[in-house]
């Protein structure tokens, strides 16, 4: 069985930095991309970033670009999404995932359990 855990969530002011990780284990994900969702209360759960299994090619949304940085760790089967500059509308329940292909968000299968971040004004 495939597990994903996340960490790093938690409660910060407007402004503030966070930096969430999620780590793999029971099986290898070297040549799998992985990715970060967001799902806020009464809102439908979007794309955040993703990370190639090699790391060389990255995706954003929008509303992050400038502010989030995805990176990983094949090494330690690990990935991270640094946030910086964080605006109360950040808030949401991050969700790490994995899948064969990065820009195909329906083929990311496996799924952490969520870590709540909660950005004050």
């Amino acid at each position: 069985q495939v597990q994903l855990v996340e960490s790093g969530g938690g409660l910060v002011q407007a402004g503030g930095s966070l930096r969430l990780s999620c780590a793999a284990s029971g099986r290898t994900f070297s040549y799998y991309a992985m990715g970060w969702f967001r799902q806020a209360p009464g809102k439908e759960r979007e794309f955040v970033a993703a990370i190639s299994w090699g790391g060389r090619s990255t995706l954003y949304a929008d509303s992050v670009k400038g502010r989030f940085t995805i990176s990983r760790d094949n090494a330690k089967n690990t990935v991270y999404l640094q946030m910086n500059s964080l605006k109360p509308e950040d808030t949401a329940v991050y969700y790490c995932a994995a899948g064969p292909y990065i820009s195909d968000y329906a083929s990311y299968n496996y799924w952490g359990q969520g870590t709540q971040v909660t950005v004050s004004s």
